[in-house]
């Protein structure tokens, strides 16, 4: 199973445990591959070049087909197996940051334009979208400082080496409880239920802020259609068990079993949506 984010990252912190449950309902073991770099895209890129043979699956992530020059189409390139789980991009802040909530963090960007930065991973993951149309919303202009994923951005979040991050709460939910860091605003349209306390942007100020992030498996294009039913039936069972859905929701994500259909449904949304605001902003996508 490709990941194309470092270990310690909320792609990761997925993929290990639904790999382990994956390696038992399969009775061979399904080993974890990361492989980082470019918002995602080199370990996507890999995937799409793989034999089709059901020996080698990818964790993608919404937006993986918004880079520049990816060298694969997520819609032609990849047979869907099914959605993992979603989780929404939550604000978080290093603890000694003067601003306990999303107001006073606009405030304190208005008060110093271009002096506040913000962390994230780089496109094109939704965290990096939703940072950039977190400046357009708010009417601020604080500096995006990209990282090669989750897992590294925490680890500066905690040493106060960049006080704000667009992060995902699976990476960030452990730490927020331990008053590591503050939780800001979830950019969802309801709280999360292991983050109860943090409420929604629209909650904040900021209604209409809302970015959430989708994980699933897919295979490359060309996979027979028994091997892509066969790993989509065992994927559905690992998220429908009691152990996972509590460990899952406990992390702060919301599991999503369906079929590969669904999938496919979700990957052409989803992309279509954010390549659409792309557009209509007229960002330009290294």
């Amino acid at each position: 199973m490709i990941v194309g984010f470092p270990p310690g990252g909320a792609a990761d912190l997925l993929a290990r445990p639904v790999a382990q449950k994956l390696s038992a309902a399969l009775g061979q073991q399904v080993v974890i591959e990361n492989r980082a770099g470019a918002g995602g895209m080199i370990g996507t890129r890999d995937a799409a070049k793989a034999a089709p043979d059901g020996y080698t699956i990818v964790m993608l992530l919404t937006g993986i087909s918004l880079g520049a020059n990816t060298g694969y189409d997520v819609n032609k390139d990849f047979a869907p197996i099914g959605l993992v789980a979603s989780t929404p991009i939550i604000v978080v802040s290093n603890p000694a940051v003067p601003a306990a909530s999303l107001t006073d963090v606009i405030a304190l960007a208005k008060k110093e334009p271009g002096k506040l930065s913000s962390g994230t991973p780089p496109a094109p993951t939704i965290n990096y979208f939703a940072a950039v149309l977190f400046n357009l919303m708010a009417g601020v202009d604080i500096t995006v400082v990209t990282y090669k994923g989750t897992g590294p951005l925490t680890n500066d979040l905690l040493g106060n080496h960049v006080p704000l991050g667009f992060n995902t709460i699976p990476a960030s939910v452990s730490n927020i409880q331990a008053g590591q860091l503050r939780g800001i605003a979830v950019a969802g349209v309801t709280r999360s239920a292991a983050l109860p306390n943090v409420p929604t942007a629209a909650e904040s100020g900021l209604p209409g802020f809302e970015a959430v992030q989708y994980y699933g498996l897919a295979a490359p294009a060309g996979t027979p259609r028994a091997i892509v039913e066969r790993l989509n039936k065992e994927l559905r069972g690992v998220l429908s068990s009691d152990d996972m859905k509590k460990r899952l929701v406990a992390e702060g994500s919301d599991p999503v079993p369906g079929t590969p259909e669904d999938y496919a449904a979700n990957i052409a949304h989803e992309e279509g949506k954010w390549a659409a605001l792309v557009k209509k902003l007229g960002l330009k996508i290294e």
